[in-house]
């Protein structure tokens, strides 16, 4: 009886110990890590032993099982469709595609089109065929259209006409012969009236894990987009690993409105659940007076947000159900909001307003070879980009690395004496790079006919002689505790004082006041000054300007940051606004080539920092500044 009695009492606190250890060591977030890797490389592998690496082979699979082909694959508006009737879509397209237009094995199809249930028919029947799209941003005009078809070799271009005005006379003339066409409602009755037949597999096989399943184009935040080459192998390794690793169900329905131009909703969307068989619901764009009404109308359990999507969200007033008078905010069934770019300041306001559950932060870009994840049920976590167990943090070390960094050359700081470059410490900020495989031309295919920039991705000879990583442009911090954190984009931090201010960091501290919605921060030159002046242009959630205001965001300003940080000048009107990407990314490019100089800021207003507040910065003021006249 003793024994037992004894027994009985260490049972708990044995269970507690392991408890403690697992909490402790983070082992419970390496099993679902795990959970996501283990089969997503199966799958990478098995496929290519089979000669099965196309996408379209997955979904030729789930419609043709019993158990799948009428379960609902894709949602969009009042349309829905099963597996087995997508699949015969796109066996329709694909006939359509290589009978009227001659489309070949490996040809390449600029896809210029907005969200909607036949943007993923017409990927998937362009695959049936062997050929491959190239996802145009449909709110591209001018030479950056050009450029991104011309770059991709097209053979032909399929526009959606609610943007057929972009596609104008000078964008035609300088595209030359180039065929044409849009997906107009008669078009679409000509592919539902061709016959379903399945192209041979000669057209799709000897295809590797490495080749190419997409060109997917980055924002041209800082010139041309460039083209990067999304392989099948990162389809299938990202669509089964965030399928494991969130634990998708087959009876989830993952919303996005996020554009599927973008990698962020075809690859960790699209991808994702066509590897875990649930269901994928299209929002035609993101807006948020019907963002919530869909997630509602499609019963999803998951949302994706990407950029400063749920400070929109946040911003928004509840919605009041008409007949109730009920906030509908936490109405819906979603379990977890994924995507990248959630900032620290709202993440856990987010949460708390519309009742979810869990926030699933992922870091990563289009042409990077690697990915950091973050599942977050709680605070411990909230606001990294990337969180590691006991054993991921020394997988961690094998695969990445994050190096201090030379901010007057925005580039990673090296050894005078061995050229090498040096880790930080725990806790320290620096570059984030990526390893990349030996024979780096093989397995890192960066941007589509653009060696250059492909090269310049690549920094070589990093910690020994031969050895090459990726240049994610990023830097980050990685604590004793296992959590990667997100500081700026290089080139976004700057000098001033003598002191390296982190734009993303003024911005947070900005954000907190009740008036600001939303701050983009960026340093700006101004003439016969060293380094860079801060700038932040502003959203406010109030029309009404006025001294009361200025006064009071000076000295918010002054209470959160150091004296250095505090901007110099604000930007108020829309020039924020016109600052962000269809994927809701802050973009600062444009604004710091404007900087503050009146005439170049169009309606917008710029205020700058005196006796304690700010004050409007006139053409005057300007004039005194390149005069040599005023010293900040």
């Amino acid at each position: 009886m003793a024994e037992l009695s004894s027994l009985a009492l260490s049972l708990p606190v044995a269970a507690a110990g392991l408890a403690y250890l697992n909490a402790k060591t983070g082992l419970w977030y390496d099993r679902a890590m795990l959970r996501g890797t283990l089969p997503a490389i199966f799958r990478v592998i098995n496929r290519e032993r089979k000669d099965r690496c196309s996408t379209f082979y997955t979904l030729e699979e789930a419609a043709k099982n019993k158990s799948t082909s009428n379960r609902l694959f894709i949602r969009f508006q009042d349309k829905s469709w099963t597996y087995a009737e997508v699949y015969e879509m796109a066996l329709k397209y694909g006939n359509w595609f290589k009978n009227k237009f001659g489309i070949k094995s490996k040809d390449i199809v600029a896809v210029d089109l907005q969200n909607s249930d036949h943007f993923i028919f017409i990927c998937f029947g362009l695959w049936s065929i062997g050929a491959k799209p190239a996802y145009i941003n449909y709110n591209l005009t001018g030479q950056p259209l050009v450029h991104c078809v011309s770059t991709a070799n097209s053979v032909l271009m399929l526009v959606d006409p609610e943007v057929a005005t972009n596609v104008d006379d000078s964008v035609r003339e300088k595209l030359g012969d180039l065929r044409i066409e849009f997906l107009t409602e008669e078009a679409k009755a000509e592919v539902l009236a061709t016959e379903p037949i399945r192209p041979s597999d000669s057209l799709r096989s000897g295809e590797v894990s490495r080749d190419m399943a997409i060109l997917i184009y980055t924002s041209g935040t800082t010139g041309l987009p460039k083209a990067a080459i999304v392989s099948w192998k990162k389809m299938t390794l990202a669509g089964s690993f965030v399928s494991g690793f969130l634990g998708t169900k087959i009876s989830d329905v993952f919303y996005t409105c996020m554009p599927l131009y973008h990698g962020s909703a075809t690859i960790m969307g699209m991808s994702q659940c066509l590897e875990s068989g649930c269901t994928f619901a299209i929002g035609k764009k993101f807006s948020t007076k019907v963002f919530w009404n869909e997630v509602r109308q499609h019963d999803a359990t998951m949302i994706q947000y990407v950029g400063e999507t749920c400070r929109y969200l946040l911003a928004a007033r509840p919605q009041i159900d008409p007949t109730t008078g009920e906030n509908m905010d936490k109405k819906h069934n979603v379990r977890i909001a994924f995507g990248n770019g959630l900032r620290p300041d709202i993440w856990e306001k987010f949460r708390e307003r519309f009742n979810i559950e869990s926030i699933a932060e992922f870091y990563g870009s289009t042409e990077g070879n690697l990915a950091t994840w973050n599942l977050s049920r709680n605070d411990f976590a909230t606001g990294a980009i990337g969180r590691f167990g006991i054993l991921y943090r020394q997988i961690a070390k094998l695969t990445s690395a994050i190096v201090r960094q030379d901010i007057d050359t925005d580039s990673p700081w090296r050894d005078p004496k061995t050229g090498l470059c040096r880790h930080v410490n725990p806790g320290e900020i620096g570059e984030l790079l990526m390893t990349l495989p030996a024979d780096t031309q093989r397995d890192f295919q960066g941007y589509y006919n653009n060696h250059e920039a492909t090269e310049k991705k690549i920094l070589r000879n990093v910690f020994k002689k031969g050895d090459g990583y990726f240049r994610t442009g990023d830097l980050v911090s990685l604590d004793s505790e296992g959590r990667m954190f997100f500081h700026d984009r290089i080139g976004d931090t700057f000098r001033w004082k003598s002191e390296n201010v982190a734009t993303t960091e003024v911005s947070e501290a900005l954000s907190t006041h009740p008036a600001v919605q939303e701050a983009n921060v960026y340093g700006v030159q101004l003439p016969n000054h060293d380094g860079r002046a801060g700038c932040a242009a502003l959203t406010l959630t109030q029309e009404v300007l006025d001294d009361a205001l200025l006064r009071s965001l000076a000295e918010h300003a002054r209470g959160k940051l150091p004296k250095y940080a505090v901007p110099i000048f604000l930007r108020i009107g829309k020039g924020l606004t016109a600052a962000v990407t269809g994927t809701n990314k802050q973009q600062k490019h444009g604004l710091r080539e404007q900087g503050v100089n009146p005439t170049l800021v169009g309606d917008d207003e710029i205020f700058w920092l005196k006796d304690g507040t700010y004050v409007k910065f006139s053409n005057s003021d300007w004039n005194r500044l390149n005069a040599g006249q005023v010293k900040l």
